[in-house]
């Protein structure tokens, strides 16, 4: 592997307005096959609550969904009730995976103003939805394949969720959390010369800046390699590193992602934590598979990265990843695929100040999915 080289950009635009102010993630919306089942795993695996529900029974005639919340993490997982919609469709394409990530702002319609007249693509003209607690207001655009964003203004409501959706209460099942906390980003996977192509689009669509630069040397192994730039919205709050294959000996973890989801789409989201020795154990123990790193990175782990707070043998034993920039130190671990498909993953992340994104574990990481990739044949 050669020298690690990257290039940071200053996270803020000098001198210049944020027209779309977001305030973070709002909720991430999946597409799955059975949305029922799919919601019981979040709870019973990652430590969700019911939260809230929207079917035949509150007025909606063509699918299911199903919320779920741990602290400031919603997910929403959505089926359709009939083959012929465009769910369906998604699914069968895709499998199970991301379509929605639902980003939170003041006002939904200028959102949705500012970013159509720089060039998005509409997916959803702002529409304002009301009950008895109140309006929300809902807009969207569309990014990379079949995944789109929704701007969800609700500063004006009070109820569960959002009109359309009832409060979904299993007062016998009340899974303990594992100390999830909220989405610290979002990996968007992109086809081969497409990533500067979305790195412009969310440039110059959405405001976010190229805060930092991985190429094809940084992210490599003796068989693959990957090239990753990550965006960031103008205050910081959204972060959305984008990744393209590069050209390697065998076939990229990005490669094989793309033909099994069969096209462009979120390749795994990053949960925060801030005890990730508890919250790993937890996870483990509800029976979620994380990567494993050969027991020979412990072993000069802290002459690379310094001296931390945490014992070594615990972050050893559940083989969880450290890494350090100028700001601090980072710790990380990546599950397998929660999918049949070798496609959707999770990664859980605590940060000790460090604002990067482990570049000093990516050839071990890499090589851990190499791994992977040569039990299912696909390397």
């Amino acid at each position: 592997m050669a020298n690690l080289t990257v290039t940071q950009t200053n996270n803020a635009t000098s001198g210049q307005t944020d027209f779309l102010p977001l305030h973070g993630t709002d909720y991430v919306e999946f597409y799955v096959g059975n949305a029922k089942q799919a919601a019981h795993f979040y709870m019973s695996a990652f430590g969700f609550q019911a939260l809230a529900y929207a079917g035949p029974e509150t007025g909606m005639k063509d699918r299911v969904s199903y919320v779920v919340r741990q602290h400031k993490l919603t997910f929403m997982l959505t089926t359709p009730l009939r083959t012929e919609n465009e769910i369906a469709d998604h699914i069968y394409k895709h499998g199970d995976g991301v379509k929605t990530l639902a980003l939170s702002v003041d006002d939904a319609t200028q959102a949705w103003e500012e970013t159509t007249k720089r060039g998005a693509s509409n997916h959803m003209k702002p529409l304002r939805t009301n009950d008895a607690e109140g309006e929300v207001v809902v807009s969207g655009i569309k990014t990379y394949g079949d995944t789109i964003h929704l701007f969800i203004e609700r500063k004006n409501y009070t109820g569960v969720f959002m009109p359309g959706f009832k409060a979904w209460n299993n007062p016998h099942y009340k899974p303990e959390d594992t100390g999830l906390l909220y989405v610290d980003h979002c990996v968007g996977n992109v086809g081969w010369n497409q990533m500067n192509v979305w790195v412009k689009f969310y440039e110059d669509v959405m405001g976010f800046n190229n805060i930092l630069t991985f190429d094809d040397e940084d992210i490599s192994t003796e068989y693959s390699a990957l090239m990753s730039k990550v965006m960031s919205s103008g205050n910081g709050y959204v972060k959305f590193p984008i990744n393209e294959p590069a050209e390697g000996k065998k076939k990229s973890q990005v490669e094989e992602y793309l033909e099994f989801y069969n096209g462009e789409g979120v390749q795994h989201v990053a949960l925060a934590t801030n005890d990730i020795v508890k919250t790993v154990s937890a996870l483990m123990s509800r029976g979620v598979e994380f990567l494993k790193v050969p027991t020979s990175y412990y072993d000069d782990l802290t002459d690379r990265v310094g001296h931390i707070d945490e014992d070594l043998e615990p972050l050893k034993e559940l083989g969880i990843l450290v890494d350090r920039d100028n700001e601090g130190y980072l710790l990380q671990l990546f599950s397998k695929p929660v999918e049949d498909r070798p496609t959707l993953f999770f990664e859980i992340i605590q940060r000790k100040g460090a604002k990067s994104f482990g570049k000093g574990n990516f050839k071990a990481l890499f090589e851990a999915i190499e791994r992977e990739q040569e039990a299912r044949g696909n390397l």
